[in-house]
């Protein structure tokens, strides 16, 4: 299972658009139904020192996106179409992690919970991702 986190890090950090990289996105575990991940405060913050809502959001993307496309298969494909995040408390320091669990898994839409807790275990923002499953082009 290690190994395999650390093929689908590679993989993504680097895929054409490094945006996970470049925001320090770590994978603890992926699956259809849950996939986990880890993320720098530091590097992600707004002028306020706190972590960005849209760094919160591009975790909460980079999570659901990867559960909806483990789910889709082979020769398809996940594209997201709706986002939303509700930011309860700020982050300044650590990491922040992500859980992303799958609320419904049909043949054309995934749709996926995202929790952020920080090191505390404090919930730091919940999201919810649409994504759209389409063949491969």
């Amino acid at each position: 299972m290690a190994e395999d986190l650390r093929e689908l890090t590679a993989l993504l950090n680097g895929a054409k658009g490094d945006l996970p990289q470049t925001m320090g996105i770590e994978f603890v575990e992926a699956s259809a139904e849950r996939v986990t991940a880890r993320m720098p405060v530091a590097g992600n913050t707004q002028p306020y020192g706190l972590l960005h809502g849209g760094a919160s959001c591009v975790l909460a993307e980079t999570l659901g996106s990867v559960g909806a496309a483990i789910h889709a298969g082979a020769g398809r494909i996940a594209v997201g179409i709706e986002i939303n995040a509700t930011h309860h408390r700020s982050a300044t320091e650590g990491t922040v992690t992500g859980v992303a669990t799958r609320v419904h898994g049909g043949r054309s839409l995934a749709t996926y919970e995202i929790v952020i807790t920080d090191d505390r275990d404090r919930r730091v923002c919940t999201a919810r991702l649409t994504c759209m499953l389409r063949d491969a082009p």
